[in-house]
């Protein structure tokens, strides 16, 4: 890539700022699909360029299911983001990830029901591959930069993803440990299917808070406790971004292709594009709209 990378990293439950950043500056960025969530916070870490972003605002006002996570990306793209940390409290569905555990997530289910899930639509269709959600060259260096930092994370797990706000029955819970799910949240998506149509390499650190409401040894899911242990992952969380983010911009190449994602999947004809909605696509899919544009 010619220019160079800027991390982006939106911030989870319990994460509102990043710890280390010089010429910090809070900045609001418009977005073609609505208001982000808050500000950006714009900074350099160890010299690289850095955009942060409050996924739920800072003091968590937003719930999970009234975020506008279209405006989230879109505004990070604005920003000039190329490679995106997704740090997110989940509650696990596993035995050996008890509160306080840290995993890489390479997969995903969405059961989300109600939020919109693609930039594309009537007027501009487009389909992007979703087989491996996860970029491995930023997991790759997540890991990395989590063993160099003394913390243990696992590499791989099937996160899925609920509607929420209200966190999952008993049979919700067994269900979705019958499926193989590792982890349980209400963030991830669409964000990940959006940061792909945006062709940003995007990968998730999940923090884990909770055993969620299957474990007969303990107890359900309160945000009481999640706020604990939260407050004890917040360190780890920043160690391991401040690890990881010189690695990342040392290694431009994603021989994935999540910044060529595009590449291959608008599926209209440019004459029967629908020009409002080419125009808010702009900075998502402006790559491959101007090469295709009709004559």
């Amino acid at each position: 890539m010619g220019s160079p990378p800027v991390v982006g990293i939106i911030g989870g439950s319990g994460l509102y700022q990043i710890d280390g950043l010089s010429e910090v500056r809070w900045r609001r960025v418009s977005s073609s699909f609505g208001a982000p969530s808050d500000e950006l916070c714009f900074g350099t870490l160890d010299g690289v360029p850095v955009v942060f972003l409050p996924r739920h605002g800072r003091g968590h006002p937003i719930p999970p299911h009234e975020i506008n996570y279209r405006a989230n990306i879109d505004a990070l793209k604005r920003a000039g983001v190329t490679d995106l940390i997704s740090l997110s409290a989940v509650g696990s569905l596993a035995e050996d990830l008890p509160p306080g555990s840290f995993v890489l997530v390479d997969q995903f289910i969405d059961r989300t029901v109600a939020r919109a899930t693609s930039f594309f639509g009537t007027g501009c269709v487009a389909h992007v591959s979703m087989a491996q959600p996860v970029c491995t060259r930023l997991s790759g260096r997540l890991a990395t930069a989590a063993h160099a930092s003394g913390i243990a994370a696992r590499r791989g797990g099937t996160h899925i993803v609920i509607e929420g706000p209200q966190f999952s029955s008993l049979a919700e819970s067994q269900l979705y440990r019958s499926w193989g799910c590792d982890i349980i949240g209400m963030t991830n998506m669409p964000e990940a299917k959006l940061a792909r149509e945006a062709e940003i390499c995007y990968a998730t650190v999940a923090m884990v808070t909770d055993f969620d409401c299957w474990h007969p040894e303990h107890a359900d899911v309160t945000v009481a406790g999640i706020a604990a242990v939260l407050a004890a992952n917040a360190d780890k969380a920043r160690a391991l971004v401040a690890a990881a983010v010189p690695l990342i911009a040392a290694d431009r190449d994603c021989p994935q292709g999540c910044r060529t994602a595009l590449d291959h999947a608008l599926i209209t004809a440019p004459q029967a594009r629908d020009p409002a909605l080419v125009q808010k696509l702009d900075a998502v899919a402006g790559r491959v709209l101007r090469r295709t544009e009709p004559p």
